[in-house]
C-alpha cells in the first residue's frame, strides 16, 4: 500500500497532542484588536481543543501522520 497524503491546509491549522487530541488556535486576533476588550484579546491568546468527537476524527483522517 502507498503512502497516505495529508491534507496541508489542515495540518497548517491543527497538531496532535501526545494524548491523541486535537488543537489550534481560533481566530479574531490579527486585526481590529483596538475595538476589543483586553480580557477577550487575552482569552484569544490560548490554544483550544476540539470539543466534538466526530470533528476530531474526521481532522485526524486528514492528518495521518501527525
Amino acid at each position: 500500500m502507498g503512502k497516505l497524503k495529508t491534507k496541508r491546509g489542515v495540518a497548517k491549522r491543527f497538531r496532535k497532542t501526545k494524548k491523541g487530541k486535537v488543537k489550534y488556535v481560533g481566530g479574531g486576533k490579527s486585526h481590529l484588536a483596538s475595538s476589543k476588550q483586553a480580557k477577550r484579546l487575552r482569552k484569544l491568546r490560548k490554544s483550544k481543543t476540539l470539543a466534538g468527537k466526530k470533528e476530531e476524527r474526521f481532522i485526524k483522517s486528514m492528518l495521518p501522520y501527525g
